[in-house]
């Protein structure tokens, strides 16, 4: 699941929303958040189709500078930016990378199950993309099913089996989802042995700590 995108802009957006929750991650690791897109998603192709109409502005309410914008404004901003992608998959029903990007506003806007159909329609393109599966894994997570979240951890640690990112979540998931700290403990600690540079290894070493613990 990637380093998450940050904007400069002043107001709310999914962009803005994703980025505080990288940053909670970060100084609050231990309450469960796992980690998404270890590798942003590159720009899908643009396909030749219809030119749409630009939205007419709409004045500025207090809803739209909202400090915590509701799941409601998150999809309403998600369908909205999700359109033009939609157009373009029309014409090219195919391309994983469009596919990809519409899972992803989608997941940024909460909306675990449009944004698991949308990953694994770009799986059955590019199967062994391990970044989108690891997506795809948190996806059925943050949806409530820790289950299908570890067998997607685990098939893309059959193609990559230290990719870091996904020995972290699948360790959070055993951990909080399956009450299985041996097994969190084992993802942890094979997650540090063969990532030896990893850059919140105190994080872990803080989980391993709090497994064993319990």
């Amino acid at each position: 699941m990637t380093e998450l995108k940050t904007t400069s802009s002043a107001n709310w957006s999914i962009s803005q929303t994703l980025a505080l929750s990288a940053f909670s991650l970060m100084i609050g690791i231990c309450g469960g958040w796992i980690l998404r897109r270890s590798h942003p998603t590159p720009p899908a192709p643009t396909a030749t189709v219809p030119a749409a109409p630009a939205p007419a502005a709409q004045p500025m309410t207090l809803s739209s500078v909202s400090a915590t914008p509701s799941i409601a404004e998150l999809k309403q901003a998600a369908d909205s930016e999700a359109t033009a992608l939609q157009e373009q998959l029309k014409y090219d029903p195919t391309n994983s990378a469009l596919l990809v990007q519409l899972g992803n506003l989608y997941y940024d806007a909460k909306q675990y199950p449009t944004a698991i159909d949308y990953y694994e329609r770009s799986l059955m393109i590019e199967p062994i993309n391990t970044s989108v599966r690891t997506d795809l894994g948190t996806a059925y997570w943050y949806a409530g099913n820790a289950d299908s979240a570890i067998t997607q951890f685990n098939k893309a640690l059959v193609t990559d089996p230290t990719k870091a990112d996904t020995l972290f979540n699948l360790g959070i998931v055993k951990w909080q989802g399956k009450k299985d700290g041996p097994g969190a403990i084992a993802a942890w600690q094979k997650l540090l042995d063969t990532n030896p540079g990893y850059p919140n290894k105190e994080n872990v070493l803080q989980l391993i700590a709090q497994a064993q613990g319990r």
